[in-house]
């Protein structure tokens, strides 16, 4: 049995040996980033980002795909509905499901720049994977939330450096990437918020048939949306798909499609340079008023002045 020194120089080992790993991981990102902006790599489903200033104000909206988001260097702050989540110093964001967030970096320099890497979930493999992991069936879940933070343990640090390494070495990606890969999603299907994960691949969960929800509302963002209908689609009363979508997501079915809307508004106004009304009308908007009250109490200025501003 370990003493109380023995277990606090357990501890420190541990640490020192999480920053070590966080460190190569950085000093790795970084070599394959040769400025900011965020990067697809050789290896299918890894990423790697880069950003070298603080956002002093503007939050970025993206529809954050199922992935695994780890902070090598800075910090980030994400919002999904009402969940402020931070995270930085090899800590892990996990999205198990499509969420629409807002995100800003809020530590970051040209001499430290935040460095992160993020890990597409791929269901086909969590699928695959999950029976393995639980053979006796999901343990019941007792907290959900939309997204989660946690400490990197160095089991899953070590691993992704190793994972990131793969490029390093001609032939690594296509021979050693997918089962280093395959090491990351138990060891995240064994972590504390691993059977969250699991829930999205798991036949008939009701977390699995949000899933399916979110997929319609992706594919049919622009069409008029009835609550009925979707419960109905994924068999699932009314008032038990308005709870299990609101803990799954942190907001309503209807928020949902409205953060759809008006970020694919905003991004048509930007790539198409086409108009508000044109735009409102293409997501699925009927009433321009409507639109440019929604898009402003979203995105916290009318469309004609948030588009101007991010031309500048």
């Amino acid at each position: 049995m370990l003493d109380n020194h023995e277990i606090i120089r357990v501890s420190d080992h541990t640490k020192r040996s999480l920053d070590a790993e966080t460190a190569r991981l950085a000093s790795l990102i970084y070599a394959y980033t040769s400025h900011d902006g965020t990067y697809d790599v050789r290896i299918p489903g890894l990423y790697v980002i880069r950003y070298s200033h603080v956002e002093a104000a503007d939050y970025l909206h993206t529809i954050y795909s199922p992935a695994v988001g780890i902070a090598a260097q800075g910090k980030k702050i994400l919002t999904v509905g009402q969940e402020v989540h931070e995270y930085g110093g090899s800590r892990i964001f996990i999205a198990p499901v499509a969420l629409p967030v807002a995100m800003k970096t809020i530590q970051a320099s040209p001499v430290e720049p935040f460095l992160g890497v993020g890990l597409y979930l791929d269901p086909q493999r969590l699928a695959d994977l999950v029976p393995k992991v639980f053979p006796q069936g999901l343990p019941k879940v007792h907290n959900r939330s939309a997204g989660y933070v946690v400490d990197a343990d160095l089991a899953i640090m070590n691993a992704v450096v190793r994972l990131v390494d793969c490029l390093s070495h001609p032939g690594d990606e296509k021979l050693l990437a997918p089962l280093v890969m395959d090491e990351i999603y138990i060891r995240l299907l064994r972590s504390p918020i691993g059977v969250n994960v699991a829930e999205t691949v798991f036949a008939d969960s009701g977390v699995q048939r949000i899933v399916k929800a979110i997929d319609w509302l992706q594919a049919n963002y622009s069409q008029p949306l009835k609550i009925a209908d979707l419960a109905e689609m994924v068999h699932m009363s009314e008032s038990s798909f308005r709870e299990h979508f609101k803990s799954v997501t942190a907001m309503s079915p209807i928020q949902y499609q409205k953060a759809l809307r008006l970020q694919e508004a905003r991004r048509r106004m930007l790539s198409d340079k086409i108009d508000a009304t044109t735009a409102g009308r293409a997501v699925g908007y009927v009433s321009d008023s409507q639109f440019s009250r929604d898009y402003s109490s979203f995105f916290g200025s009318p469309p004609s002045r948030d588009i101007a501003k991010w031309r500048k």
